[in-house]
């Protein structure tokens, strides 16, 4: 069979879309109708029209279940970013007609996860009381990956994204940065300790793809050496755990938990801060609800919660002195 041009067979494949996207998902006829609610029959006479449309078989018998051809494999993978397309459309029309009840999809860094995330969420709330949230944490790296599929609408970060042309960033909030060490190193009596006077140490820091990695690596760089890096870590608690065994010193944000009597926490001279963003997507992509949220963010209305000041830089350094 022959069509005068590509759209006409799109425009005969897009009614079963959904279809063959459950389909290529599952590997069985039976699981994909109950996914699309319709009888199995149903779906087996659908899946046989579509290869009749193509004109080539879209999937084989395989045990107990079907395998797709590989016209099948790719019009399973094109129909799955077409629904993601058309779900997002529509999530975004949903909320233009009923902003109150809409979804936000943020992503931020672990630790943030303690006071400032649910400090904005909770300010938010109290003015739109039906809207949900899901909440996606991970590093700087995974999470900024996140926000350039489209898999969240905001993230929460630093240092900021300031060279990525496809994303917007603005500060929100200044955390201290003190170095943590066990309560009987050399330095832990000290009022403050300059970061020259790290070399040498060994370090416990989060891994290559973690802001606070890269402030660290950037704070030795500044001051003349390189780390000699002990461990490396995926989470901040792991960091103070290593730190209160003796096992090294470490670059941390100002704890809002009570000191633990086997770590003690040393502001840096000059103090460091880091700058915490919101970043979203360039151009006028966010949903109207996510844009409420973000506008929310950055209007300073909603406390920070403890460790935390409004940023003082406009253009959000990775890291900043404060004399």
């Amino acid at each position: 069979m022959t069509y005068e041009s590509d759209e006409e067979l799109a425009a005969r494949l897009a009614p079963s879309l959904a279809l063959l996207a459950a389909v290529g998902e599952t590997g069985q006829v039976t699981r994909a109708a109950e996914l699309l609610g319709i009888p199995q029959p149903t779906a087996s006479r659908r899946l046989a029209a579509l290869a009749g449309i193509v004109g080539a078989p879209l999937a084989l018998p395989s045990g107990r279940g079907i395998r797709l051809t590989r016209a099948g494999r790719t019009l399973a993978a094109a129909s799955t970013r077409a629904l993601a397309a058309v779900s997002a459309a529509a999530r975004e029309v949903r909320e233009e007609i009923d902003p109150g009840s809409g979804r936000v999809v943020l992503g931020f860094l672990h630790l943030l996860g303690r006071t400032l995330v649910p400090s904005l969420i909770g300010g938010f709330r109290e003015r739109h009381p039906g809207v949900r949230f899901a909440l996606v944490q991970g590093s700087r790296q995974d999470v900024l990956r996140a926000l350039r599929e489209g898999e969240v609408d905001l993230v929460f970060a630093a240092p900021m994204p300031l060279d990525d042309p496809d994303l917007v960033s603005r500060p929100l909030a200044d955390q201290e940065l003190v170095l943590a060490a066990p309560s009987s190193h050399r330095l832990a009596a000290r009022r403050r300790v300059g970061a020259a006077e790290l070399a040498g140490e060994e370090l416990v820091t989060l891994e290559p793809g973690y802001g606070l990695r890269q402030i660290t690596d950037d704070l030795c760089a500044a001051a003349g050496f390189e780390p000699r890096i002990a461990f490396e870590c995926q989470e901040s608690e792991t960091v103070r755990g290593l730190v209160a065994a003796g096992l090294g010193v470490a670059v941390l944000p100002r704890s809002d938990q009570p000191s633990a009597a086997d770590v003690v926490e040393i502001p840096l001279e000059p103090r460091v801060f880091r700058t915490i963003g919101v970043s979203w997507p360039a151009g006028d992509r966010l949903t109207p609800i996510a844009r409420a949220f973000r506008d929310h963010a950055c209007s300073g209305r909603t406390a920070l919660g403890p460790g935390f000041r409004p940023a003082l830089n406009d253009h959000g350094p990775d890291w900043a002195h404060d004399t």
